[in-house]
């Protein structure tokens, strides 16, 4: 599995829910409530988790900025004229390797 930002915007920080306290009895309310509470927590990380994951592999220039994207982000691109691992990738050529931003640049690797 590849992760990228593919998205323009920044992803929003997810935060666990406060849940309910039970009552001492069943209450039809309080379950609704709580399956509430949890569908939109799942519902937003549903969404980030979608921006994050692709499988398809994309050309260097279609990459986010490394800066942007963090330390560790990882893709996998198509056209890079260097394969030796560690060094900064470069498009215009027709090798197929993984890379990952350290922060500054997308190194092979």
């Amino acid at each position: 599995m590849t992760y990228i930002v593919t998205s323009p915007y920044e992803l929003s920080q997810v935060v666990a829910p406060r849940l309910l306290n039970a009552p001492l009895e069943y209450e039809r309310s309080y379950q609704d409530q709580l399956n509430n509470v949890l569908r939109l927590y799942f519902n937003q990380i549903d969404k980030i988790l979608g921006q994050l994951q692709t499988n398809a592999p994309i050309a260097v220039a279609d990459l986010p900025s490394a800066v942007t994207s963090g330390i560790g982000s990882r893709a996998f691109v198509t056209d890079s004229s260097v394969s030796t691992f560690g060094s900064t990738v470069a498009g215009g050529g027709a090798t197929k390797v993984p890379v990952y931003s350290d922060g500054t640049n997308w190194k092979v690797g």
